[in-house]
């Protein structure tokens, strides 16, 4: 387990990326929750493209899925990125606007935040990791569950819904696949309190599939991480899925967004969002000394790579390189 702290000193932009070239990482990484009201974690990081790679192989290096490690890169060949290729990390995170306790799902975003229970005189830390989602006909649920039972090494029976599917498609299922390579759920299995009992958190015989909206509406996880969070988490842990493209977060006095792409066969908000956005905006930056950057604001709401970007510059003055073009690649 490695814990990440993030320095109280102000980092220079360029001290923002991290650059990083190092060997498979088993399961997340835990980071210090911010007790000054800050809500961002993690740092950028850079990697190089060996000949081998692809972005899949690299994403899941750094403990991150498919669609965060695409969005970052845009204009890069996601199976031959090419050798000596550099590629985003996408490893710094606004945490979600939701109580910070037991396990948050943000869809959007592909990921999952654990909170362990804090012990008194502890700093509070959360650990996140990438998911897969339900994919447009199959969506994962939004609202508040728990964890009701965990099951190591299980059998998979396919709901009807998913056996009629896979005999319309002349690819017929077995009522039940025992564990093994076959076995879609994977080795670990932790199930939800949701109608139907049928929504797992799960881990997957396919983990190049992990990160993108392509379940039948279970939470998906890379192997290695699921087994991290199947010891961590204890049965009865509450459970937060929700829908929250946009985020908002402060670092050091700074004002970031993260953006993300709607879900697939989600409710469009319409062009509405982005005023709504800007609305909230104003709002937590209400007596704050700074002024927001309303292009970097735009910027990162049509890129929506996923990446937070600072849109703020003190009142008193106004730094010399624009948060836009800090964002731009």
């Amino acid at each position: 387990m490695r814990r990440v702290v993030i320095p109280s000193a102000a980092l220079s932009l360029a001290a923002m990326v991290l650059f990083a070239v190092g060997p498979a990482r088993a399961g997340g990484v835990e980071y210090l929750v911010p007790e000054n009201g800050d809500n961002v974690i993690g740092s950028l990081a850079t990697t190089v493209a060996t000949r081998e790679d692809t972005l899949l192989d690299i994403g899941q290096r750094h403990g991150v899925g498919y669609e965060e490690i695409i969005a970052a890169n845009p204009g890069v060949d996601p199976w031959l990125p090419g050798e000596g290729t550099e590629i985003l990390i996408p490893s710094r995170f606004i945490l979600p606007d939701a109580p910070r306790e037991g396990v948050v799902v943000n869809l959007p975003e592909h990921r999952l935040y654990y909170y362990p229970p804090t012990k008194k005189g502890e700093r509070q830390v959360v650990r996140t990791y990438p998911i897969s989602t339900g994919k447009m006909d199959w969506k994962t649920p939004l609202g508040v569950t728990r964890v009701v039972s965990k099951q190591k090494k299980p059998n998979w029976y396919p709901p009807a819904s998913v056996l009629a599917e896979h005999e319309a498609k002349g690819d017929p299922l077995p009522k039940v696949v025992p564990p093994g390579p076959d076995n879609p759920l994977g080795e670990h299995v932790l199930r939800l309190a949701l109608p139907g009992g049928a929504y797992l958190i799960h881990g997957t015989n396919r983990p190049a599939g992990v990160g993108m909206q392509v379940t039948h509406g279970c939470i998906r996880m890379f192997p290695e991480n699921i087994a991290e969070l199947y010891e961590l988490v204890p049965v009865n842990t509450k459970v937060n899925l929700i829908d929250q493209p946009s985020k908002i977060g402060w670092l050091r006095g700074t004002m970031y967004i993260e953006r993300h792409a709607l879900l697939e066969g989600g409710n469009d908000p319409g062009p509405g969002e982005y005023g709504m956005l800007q609305a909230s905006i104003a709002a937590v930056a209400d007596g704050r000394p700074v002024e927001v950057d309303w292009q970097a604001v735009s910027h990162a709401f049509t890129l929506q790579n996923g990446v937070p970007a600072p849109v703020s510059y003190p009142k008193e003055k106004r730094r010399g390189v624009t948060a836009a073009s800090s964002v731009d690649r």
